[in-house]
């Protein structure tokens, strides 16, 4: 296990042990760590899944609004 120290503001520190008192404080710290990491990560694949839409969206032709109406009209006709 890999020991890491962060500096927080006193106000924090205080609240934290406030709210987890009696609790073990490494392993939640290590939890919420991890929640964080995963966060990150479905940000960066949200981000990654927008950008790779927007690229497809520029190589897709346009399609007209009346060509979008004929669609359905011919769809509602089947």
């Amino acid at each position: 296990m890999a020991t890491v120290n962060f500096s927080v503001p006193d106000e924090v520190k205080a609240a934290f042990n406030a709210a987890y008192q009696g609790q073990n404080k490494s392993a939640i710290i290590a939890e919420l760590m991890r929640e964080a990491v995963e966060r990150a990560v479905r940000k960066q694949q949200h981000q990654q899944a927008i950008a790779d839409l927007l690229a497809l969206r520029g190589q897709i032709p346009a399609v007209t609004e009346a060509a979008v109406q004929a669609a359905r009209d011919e769809l509602r006709q089947a």
